[in-house]
């Protein structure tokens, strides 16, 4: 399995002063309830104490190409903090999963699944809500549970990942799911949905 927290993508980070802090309440409050059942967060015990685990949303205007949808996202390796500030959070302008780009603006780099986050925005513009968790107890079953999974080949945060996503889209129901399990990336799943409720109770229903 490969370790936690790597960014692979090429970023070009844009310095810019953070949205304001009511921008953020709502994907806060969620990552909290995350945090507090330790489907993100960081521990000394688990992935060489590393921090795991993510959430973003889709900013206004919801318009515009596949590859230039605006999100929000927790920024790198923030899992330790209990609360974050809005200066904790990153903007991604565009994501290019061909040439494995990604433009942001903000103070730190953004999550190292920023890739990922915006391959699912970009295939269904349906989605505005993507959570990153960690969850042992539903990866180890994801077969059991009839959940689809990413090839274990394929690695979080790389263009192979965009073109898995888009397999599962292709070959699964994982659009009614709303979950997939990430084959290569020891208790990665991935929930989402139009809401942050949708892809919060992705994760909780099967927990």
């Amino acid at each position: 399995m490969e370790p936690e927290g790597v960014i692979r993508f090429n970023l070009k980070l844009v310095a810019a002063p953070p949205l304001p802090e009511q921008a953020v309440a709502e994907i806060e409050a969620w990552r909290h309830r995350l945090r507090k059942v330790g489907l993100l967060g960081q521990d000394p015990d688990r992935y060489d104490g590393y921090g795991f685990g993510n959430i973003s949303r889709r900013l206004a205007p919801f318009a515009g190409p596949p590859t230039a949808r605006r999100f929000l996202i927790t920024g790198s390796q923030t899992g330790h903090l209990a609360t974050l500030q809005a200066s904790h959070y990153v903007v991604i302008c565009a994501c290019d999963p061909a040439h494995n780009f990604v433009e942001a603006e903000g103070g730190m780099a953004p999550s190292s699944e920023s890739l990922t986050h915006g391959v699912l925005y970009a295939l269904d513009d349906r989605i505005r809500w993507v959570v990153h968790a960690h969850a042992p107890t539903i990866w180890r079953r994801a077969a059991q549970l009839s959940l689809p999974v990413t090839d274990r080949r394929v690695q979080q945060g790389t263009p192979a990942m965009y073109k898995e996503v888009a397999r599962l889209m292709a070959v699964s129901d994982v659009l009614n799911q709303r979950l997939f399990a990430m084959g290569g990336h020891e208790d990665g799943m991935i929930a989402f949905g139009r809401t942050a409720q949708e892809a919060g109770d992705a994760l909780f229903a099967r927990l």
